[in-house]
C-alpha cells in the first residue's frame, strides 16, 4: 500500500489513504517509538470492516517534530492535514495518545468532527500514568530501545500477549535508529502536562469512549471521568473491557464491530 504525505504551514505529515465508503473516518494512532504506518497492509485489512462503509485516512505525527512541541500544536497540526486533504467534516477515532489529540480536535475546531470514537485514553496525564511515561523518556533518552520496547510492551499488552510478543518487540527494538528515539522523547514528552478535563463540554459531537479495567497504562478510571463529565448526554455512550489491557483497540475481537456500530447510528 502508498504511504503518501501531505504539507501543512509547519512541515509535513505523512498518512495512509484506503477505503471505499462515502463517509470520511481519520484514525489517529498512539504513541509509537516508530511509524506505525510502517503496517499499512495490516492496518487495512485489520479495520476491513469500516473499508467499506468509510474513506479512511490513518495520520502519522508531523515528520520532523520540534523540541518542545506540543500536544496542542500537534492536535493543530493533525487538524490542518485533514482539511489539507480536502475533508470538510469527519468521523474520528483516537488511540492512547491519538485520543488525546482527538478530544483537543473536537474542543477546539468542533466543526471538524462529525463522531468521535477515543479509546485508551485520557483527558487529563496524572498519577501512574505519568509515571510510565517518564520512564519510556528516561530509556528513550538513554538510546535502549531494548528496554524501552520491552517496557513499552508490559505497559500495553496482557502479560500474556506480552510473552508471546517478546521477540519480535526486541526484533523491532534492534531496528530502531537514534533519531527515532529522539522523535520518541518530542513526542511522549508532549504529554505531560496535558489536561483538557474541565473542556470536555465543549465537544458538540457524539463521543464514545473505550477503556479497560486492566490498561497497564491509565487505568479504568480516565474512561470513567470522560464519562461523569458526558455521560448525561444521550449521544454518548461507554464501554469498559476486561482482559485486553491498553491494547485493546488492536486485541479486543469485537473492537471495530462496535465503533462501527457507534459510527453508523443516528
Amino acid at each position: 500500500m502508498t504511504i503518501d504525505t501531505i504539507e501543512i504551514s509547519s512541515g509535513t505529515m505523512d498518512y495512509l489513504k484506503f477505503g471505499q465508503g462515502e463517509e470520511k473516518l481519520v484514525i489517529i494512532p498512539g504513541l509509537s517509538v516508530r511509524s506505525v504506518l510502517r503496517f499499512a497492509e495490516a492496518i487495512a485489512e485489520a479495520y476491513e470492516l469500516l473499508a467499506s462503509e468509510f474513506t479512511i485516512y490513518l495520520l502519522d505525527r508531523k515528520s520532523n517534530p520540534p523540541k518542545g512541541y506540543t500536544l496542542n500544536e500537534m492536535a493543530s497540526d493533525t487538524a490542518e492535514a485533514i482539511r489539507a486533504l480536502g475533508i470538510q467534516r469527519a468521523s474520528v477515532l483516537g488511540a492512547s495518545q491519538g485520543g488525546m489529540i482527538a478530544l483537543t480536535i473536537a474542543i477546539t475546531q468542533p466543526d471538524l468532527v462529525d463522531k468521535l470514537v477515543v479509546c485508551s485514553t485520557s483527558a487529563r496525564m496524572e498519577g501512574a500514568a505519568l509515571d510510565v511515561l517518564a520512564t519510556w523518556i528516561e530509556l528513550a533518552k538513554a538510546e535502549d530501545a531494548e528496554g524501552l520496547y520491552l517496557a513499552f510492551g508490559k505497559a500495553i499488552y496482557p502479560s500474556n500477549v506480552f510473552s508471546s510478543m517478546r521477540s519480535a518487540l526486541l526484533e523491532e527494538a534492534a531496528k530502531t535508529t537514534s533519531e527515532e528515539l529522539r522523535r520518541f522523547v518530542i513526542l511522549a514528552e508532549s504529554a505531560r502536562d496535558f489536561n483538557v478535563l474541565n473542556d470536555l463540554d465543549k465537544i458538540a459531537c457524539p463521543v464514545f469512549a473505550i477503556g479497560s479495567k486492566d490498561d497497564g497504562v491509565f487505568g479504568a478510571e480516565p474512561t470513567l471521568q470522560i464519562a461523569e463529565r458526558l455521560g448525561n448526554r444521550p449521544d454518548f455512550a461507554l464501554h469498559l473491557y476486561d482482559g485486553f489491557g491498553h491494547a485493546a483497540y488492536d486485541l479486543a475481537p469485537d473492537f471495530k464491530e462496535r465503533v462501527l456500530r457507534f459510527l453508523k447510528s443516528r
